[in-house]
């Protein structure tokens, strides 16, 4: 189950859009994504460039970027009430981590972090955001803040390169066992990273 997800997320699962090939969403048509569970998610870079640092024997050693990257993550649960996390680490080009939504009343309700940052080089974004902007309290509103929060703290350090995929990945987690399975799969990511298809040494095998 666990390793059919992975393929999955790692590009296998694709479609021909406009004679493109792109991934296939693998959100549920009719979840929705405020609603309380544990989520594993993976945020990867633009073109999967090693922003974050490098591993060195088998561990990962985090660029100023990948301090960055660290820094916003933890910070999540004190920007949206009810929301926690679980395992994760940060790749060289992607992210790994289990966010948690735990609401007593079953609606995570977010704080004004969720809207104050910007689209990178959007032109009139509060038009955009207002059309196009998830469910305050979603995953996707949690995703979107941290990815902004990082870009932003990484444009004014003076790294104007970084750039994030546009899209993430994100697996719900059932009462299965697999929880398990995917805490494990995190931990041991840096130590895989040789053969992890995210690797820029193994795009093209």
């Amino acid at each position: 189950m666990l390793r059919l997800y992975i393929n999955n997320w790692r590009g296998k699962n694709v479609t021909l859009y406009k004679n493109k090939y792109r991934v296939k969403s693998t959100r549920l048509p009719h979840r929705d994504y405020a609603a309380n569970g544990w989520y594993f998610v993976t945020i990867c870079t633009h073109n999967r460039i090693c922003y974050f640092g490098n591993i060195i024997n088998r561990q990962m050693q985090l660029s100023p970027m990948g301090e960055i990257a660290k820094k916003f993550w933890l910070e999540i649960p004190q920007h949206f009430h009810h929301t926690y996390l679980d395992t994760y680490v940060i790749m060289p080009n992607h992210i790994h981590g289990i966010i948690v939504i735990d609401n007593p009343i079953g609606r995570d309700v977010a704080s004004n972090v969720s809207t104050s940052f910007k689209f990178e080089n959007e032109p009139n974004c509060d038009r955009v955001m207002s059309q196009m902007s998830p469910k305050t309290g979603s995953l996707a509103a949690i995703i979107r803040s941290y990815k902004s929060a990082v870009t932003r703290e990484c444009r004014q350090k003076g790294y104007d390169s970084f750039r994030w995929q546009s899209r993430f990945y994100e697996h719900i987690i059932r009462q299965d066992g697999s929880l398990k399975q995917i805490q494990e799969y995190i931990v041991n990511n840096p130590a895989k990273w040789v053969e992890d298809r995210d690797n820029p040494a193994n795009l093209w095998i």
